[in-house]
């Protein structure tokens, strides 16, 4: 048995044991291969602390060769035209997530923390969800997340994001990729975030960015032992007294290694002083070798040193050192001991440990990395030499940087990194995450408490039926039927008239309709029916067996001029558009670009609240809206004529935005107050959707 390479391997192996974890893994062989020895390499892994799930050689191929590496990794690295999209990859992928699925559940035990790691599984959470009960679940990606337009390239971009959704913590890298997937998240499942917490299927899932760390003492402290000053003198040996420049990492092209010895060989073509005095030590470590892509790369790799070592080598000198081969950790430490110079320059990587490692190892604080803008590591390791992968001038340009930089800058430089990555180290990156992990899981718990509960529900049903006169005040979109594209899409269906005609029926109950809508649609809806109806957040009111009429004198006036504000925005915002009503203008942008529409949005409200002072105006946000209306006309205000009348024993409101939050502030204590979602609110209960909603004013009925 030898320790799995790579970022996620190395940062698990540094913490599982010190937490008295268990790792659960695919132990790296096939099942066949392997037949009669499984009790043998369990109880094997088991000593070290290790849970082995066993793969066939068909869903290896499937599931981990195909799937994660010819269809998530290149896309989610920005190189989408090397991504495969195959519906049997897909079902392989969402198998062997159900396997794993199986054999966490059959050794979690309750106080057991669950923590899946990176692209691999990223259905495994919400499969735990529903399959241990009372689980906390956090996850983290190891890769980078990307841009929505580039996520949503992917067919299957539901499903990850729901099986994402079923952890109580999503751990990114960096803040870019936890606003990547808040965005694809809002975009494509429509679930609203606030300070990165997501409110989703009756729960509150938080999303924040962990940069994950090196075990840094092992590294710091590695250099002064025997066995690497011994490594250290057998490669100094081969390599003489020339400069080192270190190029090390997996076979993958999303490293960057082409566009690195490409830029090595110009440099040596411009920079002949250094022939004979400097040598690029290349060590790529076999990875996925069974995809064929990673087959070609390594050919061109072969291709590319051979060219250079061609052109430029001499009899006792060969210009790139090449390694194809995994290196234990006493060689690795000796030649980031060696190099003057780490070459660490991705084209895309989630964070890059190799460059963390690099400046933890240099004891003198001498040697110069130089790291791609586009690494995880470059938000950390802002003192290093940055440089643009793609802009070979700028490499080469950077390679002369760094061979002349004077020693006082060199260990200026990797000081001040040091110290950060000395602060934050691996063990910190998993304390923060797990005690971010519990505060999410205490989160989900006190969102837990708000729901209505079964006892709550009971309690309602019973109190309504023992009541002599009931108010029942709803709101309607996003209430009773759920947000539609544009207002005119979601009028009521027979099935909600008819359960608000029953539930009105009653000589007890007073249904009342509290809506945002303009009375003439309201009056169209509903006016067959024996309910009262408020519109335009309180402007107008109908008893149900009267007239409508305003809440106060009130002007429209004002519109001529806050109107064209709203114009202006909708050309500025495509999807978005004006609704007016009598007595307010409303700029809609639930259609619009989410991102697009958050800023303007934002400029929006800031327009018109320099004006809205002098015109006796207050501007309101809602879900999707901005609307504009007259100052102190409120949906409190409207409820008012009902709540406030004698003999009312039973008062339930439901809403879902913070218009109806004046609703549930003018209610008595003893009143029902139900918030559809979960953001803050002056309601005590929440209900997830509007089915639930549906769902109780059904039993409220009796059916």
């Amino acid at each position: 048995m030898r320790p799995s390479s790579g970022g996620l391997a190395t940062a698990v192996s540094s913490i599982y044991q010190s937490r008295s974890g268990l790792w659960i893994g695919w132990p790296g062989v096939d099942q066949a291969s392997i037949a009669g020895q499984e009790d043998e390499i369990r109880a094997g892994l088991l000593s070290q602390g290790c849970y082995p799930v066993f793969l066939s050689r068909k869903e290896v191929e499937n599931y981990y060769n195909r799937f994660c590496n010819s269809t998530i990794w290149p896309l989610f690295h920005y190189f989408a035209q090397y991504a495969v999209y195959s519906q049997p990859m897909w079902h392989s992928y969402q198998r062997a997530n159900e396997v794993f699925c199986d054999a966490v559940a059959n050794i979690w035990e309750p106080g057991d923390d669950i923590w899946v790691h990176d692209y691999h599984l990223m259905l495994l959470p919400r499969l735990l969800r529903q399959r241990v009960r009372g689980a906390t679940i956090g996850f983290f990606l190891h890769i980078p997340f990307p841009s929505l337009e580039v996520f949503r390239l992917l067919p299957w971009r539901r499903e990850l994001l729901e099986g994402l959704l079923g952890a109580d913590l999503v751990g990114f890298h960096t803040y870019d990729y936890a606003g990547h997937f808040l965005s694809s998240v809002r975009y494509i499942l429509g679930h609203e975030s606030v300070m990165g917490k997501i409110t989703a299927a009756e729960r509150v899932v938080k999303v924040d960015a962990f940069p994950v760390g090196i075990d840094y003492e092992r590294y710091a402290g590695a250099a002064e032992s025997p066995a690497v000053e011994a490594e250290v003198r057998s490669f100094r040996e081969k390599l003489g007294d020339c400069k080192i420049v270190l190029s090390m990492d997996r076979l993958d092209y999303t490293k960057g290694i082409i566009q690195r010895l490409e830029a090595f060989g110009l440099f040596l073509d411009r920079n002949p002083q250094y022939r004979e005095k400097l040598t690029m030590v290349l060590v790529v470590v076999p990875s996925r070798t069974m995809v064929g892509r990673y087959a070609q790369l390594k050919k061109q790799i072969d291709e590319l040193v051979g060219g250079v070592n061609g052109r430029h080598g001499t009899i006792g000198w060969t210009p790139i050192w090449y390694l194809y081969r995994f290196l234990p950790f006493d060689s690795l430490v000796a030649l980031y001991t060696l190099a003057d110079v780490a070459l660490v320059t991705p084209l895309r990587d989630g964070m890059n440990l190799i460059a963390k490692e690099y400046v933890a190892a240099r004891r003198e604080g001498k040697g110069v990395l130089i790291l791609s803008e586009t690494a995880g590591a470059a938000k950390e390791l802002a003192e290093a030499v940055m440089v643009n992968v793609n802009n070979q001038e700028e490499l080469v340009a950077a390679l002369e940087q760094a061979l002349n930089m004077p020693e006082e800058e060199q260990i200026e430089r990797n000081t001040v990194m040091q110290r950060r990555l000395r602060r934050y180290d691996v063990q910190r990156w998993a304390r923060e995450f797990c005690t971010a992990l519990e505060l999410s899981a205490t989160l989900g718990q006190d969102t837990k408490a708000r729901f209505l509960s079964v006892e709550a529900r009971k309690r309602l049903l019973r109190e309504f039926r023992q009541a002599k006169r009931r108010v029942i005040l709803l709101d309607y979109d996003g209430t009773l039927v759920p947000f539609a594209g544009t207002p005119s899409q979601a009028p009521p269906g027979d099935e909600l008239l008819a359960l608000l005609g029953e539930l009105a029926r009653s000589r007890k109950s007073e249904v009342v309709i509290v809506s945002g809508r303009d009375r003439s649609t309201l009056e169209r809806w509903f006016g067959g029916l024996k309910l009262g109806l408020v519109a335009e957040h309180g402007a107008w009111i109908r008893q149900k067996k009267g007239r409508w009429e305003l809440i106060e004198q009130l002007s429209s006036a004002w519109k001529e001029e806050i109107r064209p504000i709203l114009e202006l925005y909708v050309d500025r915002t495509p999807g978005s558009f004006v609704e007016e009503k009598e007595y307010s203008l409303v700029w809609h942008y639930r259609r619009a670009d989410p991102n697009l529409a958050q800023l303007r949005a934002s400029e929006v409200v800031a327009s018109l609240e320099q004006l809205t002072p002098n015109l006796h105006l207050q501007v309101q946000t809602g879900s999707n809206v901005v609307e504009v209306k007259n100052a102190g006309v409120n949906k409190g205000r409207a409820a008012l004529r009902w709540v406030s009348r004698d003999g009312v024993d039973f008062v339930l409101a439901i809403g879902d935005d913070w218009t109806d939050e004046a609703v549930f502030q003018v209610l008595p204590d003893t009143a029902w107050s139900i918030k559809v979602g979960f953001s803050a609110s002056a309601a005590k209960f929440n209900l997830s959707f509007p089915s639930r909603v549906i769902t109780l004013l059904q039993e409220m009925v009796g059916r």
